[in-house]
């Protein structure tokens, strides 16, 4: 930014927040839902759908009542997909398919899906050089959202919304994802940080979590722990309702007529807000803070007192929040928590790293306490999948500037299929109505 450009914004600043000021008053006198939820944060609800349903609360005797967490991929549990695989099967590849298709694969089905991804993961000749490498960034969620839009330019069809060519799209993108985030790290790693360069080619015989593991590490090696760990993390992350923000910008965005690149350039502009995508980022930043300030982590009356330092804004951002802890949806307990909680222990017992599980742990008991008894909250509080992801990344030895990309490999399946449900379903734009409260100055 040029030093004319810097002095002319700063001076603007102060015009633009009196003039796009708006009284708080008037959302509550014309009845807006902010964020489009209610006072209660119940999302206003928008659309249909046939792909997830979250479950946080039940009817007793006429009366709302908050339970355990429940999620459930096309009319199945996930906890139940999961623990249906078999101690070592790579599940990604079979669960894409349910959430794309609608039911899960026969044998055959499955084995014809997993070819075909394995067919597909591939860039165009020269593609990594050209685009990837020509403007490397640590912001790889950028890096990302480029190249998906590059791809239109080698699809002849890249305009075509027709239902079997959005699906061939999303399938081709899919099995690319983990290729245009570890090459674009890559790039990065080398030209900014001076790094050794290296760029493995996938393998069409492994899993996508296999894949991505081998691509990432110079040596290619990974065990079956590690694959299987970040296999249940790419499940628990691929879908979530149509109702989270980067979901419902994928839908927004294709009741438009806009084309699959786009959709899909948009709904990762959306992820990687930090209200969104990046909380695991977060959470590690916080832990690192309060590994820095807690000695003993098998103690919960120190452990407490630093939390309820954090809490109470005297400590690491002063924001008074809890990273990992809560949920837009959930309350008594998110039931992707739940399931990846089984994974990060036997993850941790083989890295060694069982004195940092007992801090998350620990954390994972006194926060929500500590937070109930703080804050006014009209529901539960309990940790959310964000709260251990970082770990588990962390512990596989990914980059934090890949977190948000791993979620973005996993969760565009979920954007995929309601591609795919709103193509079919509905044929009229969404477009929300905003009410003017303009001053009339004529």
């Amino acid at each position: 930014m040029t030093k004319s450009m810097e002095e002319y914004v700063s001076r603007q600043e102060a015009m633009c927040r009196e003039n796009d000021a708006i009284d708080r008053r008037l959302y509550d006198e014309y009845g807006v839902n902010c964020g489009l939820r209610d006072e209660n944060g119940n999302g206003v609800l928008t659309g249909l759908t046939n792909i997830s349903k979250i479950v946080s609360s039940k009817i007793v005797d006429g009366k709302k009542v908050s339970c355990d967490g429940q999620l459930w991929y096309r009319g199945y549990r996930v906890e139940h997909l999961i623990n249906g695989l078999g101690p070592e099967e790579m599940g990604f590849e079979k669960i894409a398919y349910l959430l794309l298709m609608g039911q899960l694969p026969t044998p055959e089905e499955e084995a014809e899906f997993r070819a075909l991804m394995g067919e597909v993961r591939t860039l165009p000749t020269n593609f990594t050089r050209d685009v990837i490498m020509k403007a490397p960034s640590e912001d790889i969620m950028n890096s990302m959202t480029r190249s998906i839009l590059t791809l239109a330019s080698y699809d002849p069809k890249a305009k075509d919304t027709s239902v079997p060519n959005s699906l061939r799209q999303c399938i081709q993108l899919i099995s690319e994802f983990p290729l245009l985030a570890v090459y674009g790290y890559n790039a990065y790693n080398h030209y900014e940080k001076d790094q050794s360069m290296f760029i493995h080619h996938p393998d069409p015989n492994l899993s996508t979590a296999e894949n991505l593991l081998m691509l990432l590490r110079p040596d290619r090696q990974y065990s079956p722990v590690e694959a299987k760990v970040l296999d249940t993390a790419l499940i628990l992350h691929m879908e979530h309702g149509g109702g989270n923000n980067s979901t419902f910008t994928t839908r927004v965005v294709t009741s438009s007529g806009s084309d699959t690149y786009s959709t899909m350039a948009a709904a990762m502009s959306s992820l990687k807000g930090p209200k969104h995508g990046g909380a695991n980022i977060k959470v590690m930043q916080m832990m690192g803070n309060i590994r820095d300030h807690v000695k003993d982590y098998g103690d919960k009356d120190e452990v407490r007192a630093y939390l309820e330092k954090i809490v109470n804004k005297e400590a690491f951002d002063k924001k008074g929040l809890v990273y990992g802890m809560g949920h837009a949806v959930y309350s008594l307990s998110d039931p992707r928590e739940r399931v990846f909680k089984s994974y990060v222990e036997e993850l941790a017992k083989e890295k060694g790293r069982e004195e940092d599980l007992l801090l998350y742990q620990n954390i994972e008991e006194i926060a929500p306490q500590i937070i109930a008894e703080k804050r006014k909250i009209f529901k539960g509080v309990s940790p959310n999948v964000d709260f251990y992801s970082g770990f588990v990344y962390e512990m596989l030895g990914i980059p934090q500037e890949l977190y948000t990309a791993i979620f973005a490999i996993a969760r565009i399946v979920g954007w995929s299929a309601h591609r795919i449900e709103e193509l079919i379903c509905m044929d009229k734009i969404i477009r929300p109505a905003y009410m003017s409260v303009m001053e009339v100055r004529e």
